[in-house]
């Protein structure tokens, strides 16, 4: 494969003599746009393939910030800003973290964000890039999902696993070609889950040639999540003219776009999606411009948008029904179990080629014993680890997250009970400080998800989108993979 560097000090763009048509292509540009696309933003997201001898497993730099106050807890880019909003910090995942502001109750924030826009700091989660020939089969041989099939700029929830088929960590992988990928992790399985992967980087570059290995990047940008009906009308007011177009970007797709903030274009990578079950975007930037791009986002559309914590963004997936690892999901639990059986695809379930295969499988033909489900609980909120029992007393499951729903006004939870106990509308009893309170197994989400699907299913949506603009149609003709 022929060998590209991006010369950023003169701020062109240096291509080899094979891949002289792809610089015609860009020289055709303006030059506003031939710098945006050679600037060292962008650069971590363009996916210049390396030297052979640089395709290993290369060692893994974690930002840390000054500990200040916090002593010995990891901060994000954000940290003064949360301070300054008056952010209640918290250690969450290792870092300090924001768990509501100043100003605004939990239950206040939480309501915001279902009606405006909120904004959280996720730049603790751990963004990484994955980049070689052969890493659609890599990733594969980690998870139970057809990435071949995934589509250029769509993402996909997907899972980790053992060979007991046990969940090592949910993830969000999104496909950027077919040598390209963009995976984010959970903060707080950051240490377990870089082992895994460099262990599992080094046994796949072993089987390889040199041409074939397969890199692991770990990404240090800032990334923060816009969440809410008014994200969209937020963030596309910041937008560039050649990106203002977010009506073709829908649910589960993602695009490179330009921010215009303080007079200057910044380079960010947008998905669409969130973890809260509204509209939203998780936008992922520079860290050195991750601040200022945060004050122009609180400030766009007349300040409409308002910060929002760990608080809110916990009641906010439990009411979307989203898993949070650690608690509803472990090593311990399989996809099945955890009612994630529709993140195995059916073609991986044929080859069963997967960690875990045999054992997720045979769930899915036969059932497993357990199964996560919702609840709604009468009195006192149920809290992780509260015993579940049916009616005759006997103790049939476990509680693993819970809250009261600020959106309904009930007691909501999710926990796992025996399979027989899994219908919706089944009633048991949920053992809380000594008292057995009435229960209901309920569907989830317990509130409907409001993602941004578009008029017409089944669109092809950010594809003709990224493609429509003239730094997308560039960037296509500079990664032919595309």
């Amino acid at each position: 494969m022929a060998s590209r560097a991006f010369n950023c000090g003169r701020r062109a763009v240096c291509i080899s003599q094979q891949s002289y048509i792809q610089q015609r292509t860009l020289s055709t540009l303006p030059r506003l746009q031939q710098r945006a696309i050679a600037s060292p933003q962008l650069q971590p997201w363009l996916h210049i393939p390396r030297p052979t001898q640089c395709l290993r497993s290369i060692p893994v730099g974690l930002a840390r910030y000054s500990s200040g106050a916090s002593e010995g807890l990891a901060k994000t880019p954000l940290h003064e800003l949360h301070l300054r909003y008056g952010g209640k910090m918290v250690e969450f995942g290792g870092y300090d973290m924001p768990v509501q502001y100043s100003g605004q109750s939990i239950g206040e924030s939480h309501k915001y964000v279902r009606s405006a826009c909120g904004l959280f700091d996720v730049s603790h989660m751990v963004q990484h890039q994955f980049t070689g020939k052969t890493v659609i089969g890599f990733l594969e041989s980690m998870t139970p999902s057809d990435l071949g099939g995934l589509q250029p700029f769509h993402s996909t929830l997907s899972v980790l696993l053992l060979p007991s088929g046990g969940i090592v960590d949910d993830t969000v992988i999104t496909k950027h070609s077919d040598e390209a990928f963009y995976v984010v992790t959970n903060a707080g399985c950051r240490d377990k889950d870089l082992k895994y992967l460099h262990m599992k980087l080094q046994e796949w570059n072993a089987k390889h040639s040199e041409d074939e290995f397969v890199r692991h990047d770990v990404v240090n940008r800032g990334l923060v999540a816009l969440q809410g009906p008014a994200s969209q009308q937020v963030l596309q007011s910041l937008m560039t003219p050649e990106f203002k177009n977010l009506d073709g970007l829908y649910f589960g797709q993602a695009m490179f776009g330009a921010l215009a903030v303080d007079g200057e274009e910044v380079s960010v990578h947008i998905a669409r999606g969130g973890y809260t079950g509204e509209d939203g975007f998780e936008i992922s930037i520079p860290k050195e411009q991750t601040e200022k791009v945060t004050e122009a986002l609180l400030a766009a559309e007349d300040g409409i948008t308002k910060l929002a914590g760990l608080g809110a963004r916990d009641s906010l997936r439990l009411e979307a029904g989203m898993c949070l690892y650690g608690h509803d999901l472990n090593e311990d639990t399989t996809p099945v179990e955890g009612a994630l059986t529709w993140v195995v695809a059916k073609n991986r379930r044929d080859r069963g080629d997967f960690p875990g295969a045999k054992q997720i499988v045979n769930e899915i033909k036969n059932k497993p014993s357990r199964r996560r489900v919702g609840l709604i609980v009468k009195g006192a909120p149920a809290r992780e680890g509260a015993i579940i029992k049916n009616s005759e007393g006997k103790d049939i499951g476990v509680i693993t997250s819970g809250c009261p729903s600020p959106t309904l006004g009930q007691n909501i939870a999710m926990g796992y009970v025996e399979e027989n106990y899994k219908k919706a509308g089944t009633e048991i009893g949920v053992e809380i400080r000594g008292k057995v309170r009435q229960a209901v197994i309920s569907k989830m989400p317990f509130v409907p998800a409001k993602y941004y699907k578009g008029e017409a299913s089944g669109s092809e949506g950010t594809g003709s989108t990224f493609r429509d603009t003239a730094i997308g149609a560039a960037l296509l003709a500079l990664m032919p993979e595309f």
